[in-house]
């Protein structure tokens, strides 16, 4: 059964969703590289969920929440809004399941994201890049459809499938210390670290996010959610605000939240690419980011050993992060 909202999400719903999606994902490896290591001073371990079916960690969250689905919940389909990386687990997760996915899409969401929705045999239907003109065209589509709404992040279905990642990071390397973790709108977040701390309460857990999108740290530091804004970064995938469920997670289990800037974005973005050989989204590297900041690793006293999620590898190949910063 899934976690409900009385009871927030668990380690047991966490299991139960790895044990639902297993055979329908990738268990994504766990690379190293001594060069990146001797970099920061720390011994780092690269969770790849850039390899992941659909190219990222959202088709754990998305395929649990649409295989959990009953019957006749399903038999209309499933309907979300996004900018990119669920967009297309859920369409996937659809296709598995045989039933039809509405996914309504920002305007200015990259093309290649887009097109990873139409190959999965998603519809996508595009609105205004604003959070209430998503949300008001998928009430519509839902109204008309009567599909399943599937929310990208505030939904405990999603959340323990996201959690699935850092059960497999400690089977793959039990003795890490701590897991750093991009967030946006704090799924991903608050999935991995109720699994970690539940599974091992002494790793600590922090989120990373881009400085011009810093409503995560500042919610965590106000103890309420802080309106995100006007986003001002290159990681789109992290343009999203902090959802209700997740941040009750966030609270409870993690130890903060370190910001970074754009270019250090981009400088953990290249060097992933160059010696790890492994394309990865700026939204992706925003976790290594964090380790390129001296300040930050001793500021925080990082530990040792690391786990870093590598959250996603989707993005427009005809326009590389190097070429949308300038």
């Amino acid at each position: 059964m899934a976690a409900d909202k009385s009871t927030g999400l668990t380690l047991q719903s966490i299991r139960e969703a790895h044990a639902r999606i297993r055979d329908k994902i990738h268990r994504t490896p766990l690379v190293t590289s001594e060069a990146l290591d001797e970099l920061c001073g720390r011994r780092l371990y690269f969770k790849c969920e850039n390899l992941q079916k659909a190219g990222a960690f959202k088709a754990r969250g998305a395929t649990n929440a649409v295989f959990l689905l009953s019957d006749s919940q399903a038999a209309q389909g499933v309907v979300t809004h996004s900018s990119g990386n669920h967009a297309a687990a859920l369409a996937r997760a659809a296709k598995l399941r045989g039933i039809p996915a509405y996914i309504v899409m920002p305007r200015n969401a990259p093309a290649a994201k887009q097109a990873a929705v139409r190959r999965y045999g998603g519809e996508v239907l595009l609105c205004e890049p604003t959070l209430a003109a998503r949300e008001s065209t998928a009430r519509q589509v839902q109204e008309k459809t009567r599909a399943e709404f599937i929310h990208p992040y505030n939904d405990l279905r999603v959340m323990a499938g996201q959690g699935t990642s850092a059960l497999e990071m400690l089977e793959q390397q039990p003795d890490l210390d701590a897991i750093l973790c991009p967030v946006g709108g704090g799924g991903n977040l608050a999935g991995m670290a109720v699994a970690a701390k539940s599974v091992k309460p002494a790793m600590r857990v922090w989120g990373v996010e881009p400085r011009g999108a810093d409503d995560a740290a500042r919610s965590f530091n106000s103890g309420k959610i802080e309106p995100l804004g006007e986003p001002r970064t290159i990681a789109d995938g992290l343009r999203t605000s902090l959802g209700e469920l997740p941040f009750a997670e966030i609270k409870r289990h993690v130890d903060g939240i370190i910001t970074v800037s754009e270019e250090d974005i981009l400088r953990a973005t290249r060097l992933i690419w160059e010696v790890l050989k492994l394309v990865v989204e700026p939204s992706g590297a925003v976790p290594y980011a964090a380790l390129l900041d001296g300040q930050t690793v001793q500021s925080r006293a990082l530990p040792e050993r690391i786990g870093i999620l590598l959250s996603g590898g989707n993005l427009d190949l005809d326009r590389t992060p190097w070429q949308a910063a300038v």
